[in-house]
């Protein structure tokens, strides 16, 4: 798959570097690169990394609104299918930057039951 809407060239090259990392087996504990939200419902990811081998398939804290959010993986193709309340498909937080490792992010979502960015 080609470049994916959701992320700048810049934003997809580090989430891939994050990704060989990872796969290469490195301890790594990035900041998120990119948030993504659903503007008119209550979930929300923020991504750390793309799988090198299925740059489709994202890692990172998602949020799908019920209370507990969770580190783990999510397919792109299937965000691009969601959509709100009022039809409005996920979009990038252009505002977004990360100040702090995912891991962070997820003690203080998990603690707060949502994602507090």
């Amino acid at each position: 798959m080609g470049p994916h809407p959701y992320f700048t060239k810049a934003q997809r090259r580090q989430l891939l570097l994050n990704g060989q990392r990872s796969a290469a087996g490195k301890d790594i504990d990035p900041p998120p690169v990119v948030k993504l939200f659903l503007p008119d419902g209550a979930l929300s990811w923020l991504l750390s990394e793309l799988d090198p081998t299925d740059p489709n398939r994202a890692f990172g804290l998602c949020d799908l609104g019920l209370g507990s959010p969770e580190l783990g993986y999510v397919d792109l193709a299937e965000l691009a299918s969601i959509r709100g309340h009022i039809k409005l498909p996920v979009s990038r937080d252009v505002y977004f930057q990360a100040n702090k490792p995912l891991s962070v992010y997820a003690a203080e979502a998990i603690t707060a039951r949502r994602i507090t960015v």
